[in-house]
Order: structure tokens, then sequence, then C-alpha cells
């Protein structure tokens, strides 16, 4: 399979409610986790007891308990103690297992509902430091765990968490590719496209609430926005002949720069949200695809082949001055910009593979390799809090989306799903 810049060419549910329980409120940051290295925490989630029973063990106190363990240990920061070590119970001198923290969960049930409590406990002070409660159908019970879970990440780090977060791709079925969408642990996976089709490019707007992507179920490669709310509409934001491709919205989501090929030439244009052309940026210079913005909107990244083959650009959107960013590597494609630094992730094909790769756009540095295994590592996207990278890994003819650390560290399959999963994209 070519690189993506050639391949291309050829809520929900109900609102919760989070009261806070007693408890000491002031967050607290445990540990830097933007190190290079660092001590994982150590953390038990005990078994669920319900309230409404004494005794009595159900399936859903080692299911709730579960489902919150796999979004924290997802954070790449936490390590869980397995409940086989001390039964799954709440009373255990935790001293003697070395965890730093417990979770201490209660529910109760009633009519379809589920109320939970739940409280963080520091071990070294026996002190609860943090406690909510959650109400709501059965069916969010995945939300409301992980809801309590980004909690429970901002009070250790001071940093907000990723578990209450949104994953699109791409699905490949036979001969058409579908959009999804699903949470972190693929638990509640949703088809927004039914074209029977090619849809590519899915890009979420800011906010989560919009998806866009391009879809050729109608002969030609136009750009589609779906309202991913129970009304879920969708609507064409453009339909000009030729390219209409992966849009790449602004942090107000006010603005966006889409490839179009009207001229001719595949290009660079700056549009507004309702997808009316403000301004050309480039101009038959080569292939120009995969616009970034940085997080403040004052710059872009692309990829151009101006040069003769794939390699990442650098335009400054006050002066539109562009110079060239990436020298090594025989392509250098799919840029994305951190969404809290000056940091881009890119897809490189060194020596027959594709491999990860992050760089500085700002300043002259060298880029620092991420992946080392030799499948191919494509469409490298970040977390929300810029601590993760997901992407597709291909070994054989299959993709599957993979996540890893941003220092290269605890990768591991995101989601398992028959076919091949490509594009990924995250948002809140």
């Amino acid at each position: 399979m070519k690189n993506t810049l050639y391949s291309i060419l050829f809520f929900l549910v109900g609102m919760l409610t989070a009261q806070p329980v007693n408890a000491a409120s002031s967050p607290r940051v445990y540990l830097d986790i933007t190190a290079p290295e660092t001590r994982k925490i150590e953390m038990a989630v005990p078994w669920f007891t319900n309230k409404d029973t004494t005794g009595k063990r159900h399936h859903l106190d080692s299911e709730l308990a579960d489902i919150l363990a796999k979004a924290l240990k997802f954070h790449g920061i936490i390590s869980i103690l397995s409940t086989k070590r001390y039964g799954g119970s709440h009373t255990t001198e935790w001293k003697k297992h070395s965890v730093d923290y417990v979770v201490l969960g209660q529910y109760s049930k009633a009519s379809g509902s589920l109320k939970f409590e739940l409280r963080l406990l520091d071990v070294a002070s026996n002190e609860i430091i943090m406690g909510k409660s959650f109400s709501g159908s059965m069916q969010q019970k995945e939300q409301m765990l992980y809801k309590y879970c980004d909690h429970v990440i901002k009070t250790l780090t001071g940093t907000e968490g990723i578990a209450d977060t949104k994953i699109a791709f791409v699905s490949t079925k036979k001969n058409t590719k579908e959009v999804f969408i699903a949470d972190i642990l693929g638990k509640d996976i949703r088809q927004i496209t039914r074209h029977k089709n090619l849809t590519v490019s899915p890009r979420f707007k800011p906010g989560g609430i919009f998806l866009t992507y391009t879809s050729y179920h109608t002969g030609n490669q136009s750009l589609y926005i779906t309202d991913l709310r129970q009304s879920k509409t969708t609507r064409a934001l453009s339909r000009r002949r030729g390219l209409n491709l992966g849009p790449a919205w602004s942090a107000d989501g006010k603005r966006m720069i889409l490839t179009l090929s009207t001229s001719g030439n595949p290009d660079l244009f700056l549009l507004d949200s309702k997808g009316n052309i403000i301004e050309q940026l480039t101009r038959n210079a080569g292939i120009n695809v995969s616009p970034t913005w940085s997080p403040d909107s004052n710059h872009v990244v692309f990829v151009s082949d101006r040069s003769g083959k794939p390699q990442l650009y650098y335009m400054n959107m006050k002066t539109r001055n562009v110079k060239r960013l990436t020298f090594e590597g025989l392509e250098n494609a799919e840029p994305r910009w951190s969404p809290t630094e000056n940091l881009i992730v890119y897809s490189s094909l060194r020596n027959g593979v594709y491999q990860i790769f992050t760089l500085n756009p700002l300043i002259d540095n060298e880029p620092t390799q991420i992946s080392k295994d030799l499948s191919h590592h494509e469409s490298p996207v970040w977390s929300p809090d810029g601590n993760q990278i997901l992407f597709a890994k291909r070994d054989g003819k299959r993709h599957q989306l993979y996540a890893i650390m941003k220092n290269g560290s605890y990768q591991r399959n995101v989601l398992n799903l028959p076919g091949s999963q490509t594009y990924p994209q995250w948002s809140r």
C-alpha cells in the first residue's frame, strides 16, 4: 500500500449527574506525566459492592471494577494490582501490597437506573482524597465510570483524563469503507456512514459534536459533516469538482483548510465553517495535502511533493511564508500538531518501513523516532491530552488501531475488529 498521500488521490446519551462526596477536594500533582520516564502509579480497584445486598456477589461487582481499572490503565501512567492478589475485597491491608491509591466503589440499582458512589483512597495517609457520585441508566455505566476515571487522573496529575473521549476511524469490509466511532475501550461502537462506498479522512470539528469526512458515494470526492448527537443529521460542506479532502479545523472551529482540485492541481484552501472559500493558500506547487493547525492557529504544517517526494512544509499564517521541514526519509507525510505543545507527529518511510516521528516545527532540531518495530505505522494522531499517539498499524494486508505513549512506551492494540481499521482520529 502506498503512503496515504497517494492512496487518497487514486451526544449520544442523556445527561448524567455528578455530585461531590465528602472528601478532600484540593488536587494533588502526584507525578509529571510529561517526563520521558517515570514510575507508574500503583493502584487497586477492588470489586464494587452493591448497597442493596449484603454478602451476595453479583456479576456487576467485578464487571464495573474491571471497566474502571482498564480505563485507568489506558492512560499509561497507572499499574493495576490484580484482584487475584487480594480477592477483590475492600477490606485489605493495602500497604502490604505496596499500592499508592485504591478506588472504593459502591452502586445501587432501581428500575433500570444505576447509582455510583466512588472514593479515591490515599493509602499512605489513609484518607479519602476525592469522591464523586453518579446516577444514570444502566446503558450509561461506562460513561459514568469514564467520567470518574478522568476525575482520578485530574486529581493525581493536574491534567485532564482522556477516558471520556471518542475515537473515529474507517473500517474496511469487502470493497466498502465506512466511518465509525468508539470509546477508548471499544465498548460503544457506532457506525456513522452507510454509503456502501469509499469513505475516508474523518475529522472531528472542535467540540466533538460534528464529524467531517470525504465520501465517493455520489461519484465525486465530496466533503460531508454529520451531527453526532441523536438527530445525526448530515449535510454537504463542499461538493466542488474533484478533490474535497482532509479538512483541518482551526481551534475555534470557525475556519478549515481543505485540499481542493477545482483547477486541476491539488492545493490548500482556507474556508469558513460553512464551506465558503476565503483564500487559496498554495498554488500549483505540487500536490498539497494533510494540513494541520497549531493550537493558536498561527501556524500550519502540510505535505507537498513539490520537491519530488512527499515532505513536510511549514506555513506562517500571518505572513504566508513557507519553508521545508523534513529532509530525511524517502517520504514524510500525515503530520498532526499536538494540542498541548509545539510538536508534530508524522509518518516517515525509513528503510522500507513507515515509522512514527515527532518534530518541533518552530525550531531547527532533529526529529525523534517514536516507533521501533518493523510493522508499518501510519496516520498518527495525538490524544486530547497530548501524551499518547493513536495510529494504524499494518502487519501484512490488515490494519489495526494501536496507541503508544509519546516517549515510545506502552504500545498496545486499541480495537480488535474484523477487517482493517484506518484513518484514526481522537476527540472529546
